[in-house]
């Protein structure tokens, strides 16, 4: 009998997959712990325990299903720490005569695997296929087909059919539900500090003992292990148990708080299901389904729903299509030629600007933070300050939980950093301390002036901006939608303009003691 070898990657934990309908005693399923993938990007702890747990939770319930399963631990001496080279041993140990793997998502593992495969079947004569990961709304192509000879991929574009395809927020006649498609104007309130923010109650799991075996298998990470009270869900039953949580008790204010932000409560109305979707625990249709019934029971505002979906069936399919159409020459943007390295304390949190502390702490903290901190706080600093975008892009791949590349570098080369040059973004996600302010109370005992532009305790954020736009005139002026910006900077005089500048340049020169 010929045995075939199944690869299951750590960002495909889905236990609903075709491949598990049925058992077969000819079929082995691989899932390996290798530094190949703990050590691409420098990781945050979090993630690689998350991904391992999860990895060793979902392989013994194939086993107890009756699935044939070969685990590679980080420590087993057989474990030679790369898929090729592991592939290459398990096949000749099983002898295998086929070997298959689920389409990754990420590009560079796309390509080995692809080149591995091929390899494999010209040599020595065993059979290869990759087969879809039966998780997406979209194909790879299905993005670019549809914005194919546009110089602009707007997502909106993209989200209105996506609506109408899978009939989601549909009412009457492919018209939408509530009289328009998108209610993001109705999505960005501060928080009063009520209602107030539901319990924590996910699942707590102690994974010290795996933390000591990947310590000691020499896996370097940063941020904080919390390995006691490990709080991100195991598998599809946490995950679920999550989601039901998130639309009973998160769903209802999420549209109002969305993007607002406090260092009182790092979750308040956000799900935290991202990990779980990317990792495959959860298909996006199920979240998106029970979002939409929960409007449809009057259990949650329209603007919430709506607001929720559009992060699921809009910006994650359109980010997908966008990093699958432009790699790997997208990886490489740096439209503004930023070169400044990223300061120390985006390892450590410690900086006097309390938004960053708060932002870049609890990103260290949970290996997580919302959109809104993501882009406004960090992304938008990283921006203004002109750091480096591949530094930043793989500081955001390494520091987050839910970061996958297919996921996160459009969202940080094109949204937050506007590397692209506008291909995904309409404009630069750039603000002064004022934006802050509004959305936060960040500002509230900071060491830095929120108002002041100039002087020793000016607010860093408030001289970049300007400088910002001063410096990139020629490539964003006649950009319509920071038209007023420009207006703005006419009405200054030369000399109020250079001292922005000067102040910039200062600021720059200093990074590390902000």
């Amino acid at each position: 009998m010929s045995t075939t070898l199944r690869l299951i990657l750590g960002d495909q934990l889905n236990p609903l997959h075709p491949w598990f309908s049925a058992q077969d005693n000819n079929v082995v399923y691989v899932l390996m712990e290798v530094r190949q993938e703990t050590d691409y990007v420098l990781h945050h702890a979090q993630k690689i325990l998350a991904i391992f747990a999860a990895m060793r939770d979902l392989a013994t319930r194939l086993q107890a299903a009756g699935h044939r399963v070969h685990y590679l631990a980080i420590d087993d001496p057989a474990n030679q720490q790369s898929l090729p080279a592991n592939l290459d041993a398990l096949i000749t140990t099983y002898r295998a005569s086929a070997f298959e793997y689920q389409a990754p998502d990420e590009w560079r593992l796309d390509v080995q695997l692809a080149e591995y495969a091929q390899l494999r079947a010209q040599n020595q004569s065993i059979s290869c296929r990759m087969v879809d990961s039966a998780h997406f709304y979209t194909a790879r192509d299905e993005v670019a087909k549809l914005f194919a000879g546009r110089k602009q991929w707007r997502m909106e574009n993209f989200y209105r059919p996506m609506r109408v395809k899978h009939q989601v927020l549909i009412n009457g006649i492919d018209q939408p539900a509530g009289g328009q498609w998108n209610f993001d104007q109705e999505n960005r309130k501060s928080w009063p500090g009520t209602p107030r923010e539901p319990a924590d109650n996910r699942p707590r799991h102690d994974h010290s003992a795996l933390w000591q075996t990947i310590t000691a298998a020499g896996v370097r990470s940063f941020g904080e292990p919390n390995a006691a009270q490990f709080a991100w869900p195991l598998n599809r039953n946490e995950a679920l148990q999550q989601l039901d949580t998130f639309i009973a008790e998160g769903l209802p204010h999420f549209g109002d708080f969305q993007d607002a932000m406090t260092p009182h409560a790092w979750r308040l109305f956000h799900s935290l299901l991202s990990f779980a979707l990317n990792t495959k625990m959860l298909n996006p249709r199920e979240v998106v389904d029970k979002t939409e019934a929960a409007w449809r029971s009057g259990h949650a505002p329209l603007a919430a729903a709506e607001g929720f979906i559009r992060q699921i069936l809009g910006w994650r399919e359109y980010v997908r299509g966008v990093y699958w159409a432009h790699m790997p020459d997208y990886a490489a943007h740096n439209v503004f030629a930023h070169e400044q390295a990223l300061p120390d304390w985006f390892w450590t949190g410690q900086t006097k600007m309390r938004c960053l502390a708060h932002a870049i702490g609890q990103s260290l903290e949970h290996a997580y933070a919302h959109h809104i901190q993501r882009l406004m706080i960090i992304g938008n600093f990283a921006l203004l300050a002109g750091l480096n975008p591949a530094e930043v892009h793989r500081w955001y791949l390494g520091v987050y939980i839910d970061a996958f590349e297919w996921v996160e570098l459009p969202n940080t080369l094109g949204m937050s950093q506007f590397a692209d040059g506008g291909l995904l973004a309409s404009k630069p996600y750039v603000s002064s301390a004022a934006y802050i302010d509004r959305m936060s109370d960040y500002c509230k005992g900071c060491h830095y002036d929120k108002k002041a532009r100039l002087g020793e305790r000016a607010c860093p954020y408030n001289a970049l901006y300007w400088d910002f736009f001063a410096r990139n005139a020629g490539r964003l002026s006649n950009n319509p939608r920071i038209g007023m910006v420009y207006r703005q900077l006419a009405k200054m005089d030369e000399g109020a303009v250079n001292a922005f500048q000067t102040k910039a340049s200062e600021l720059r020169s200093r990074l590390n003691t902000l």
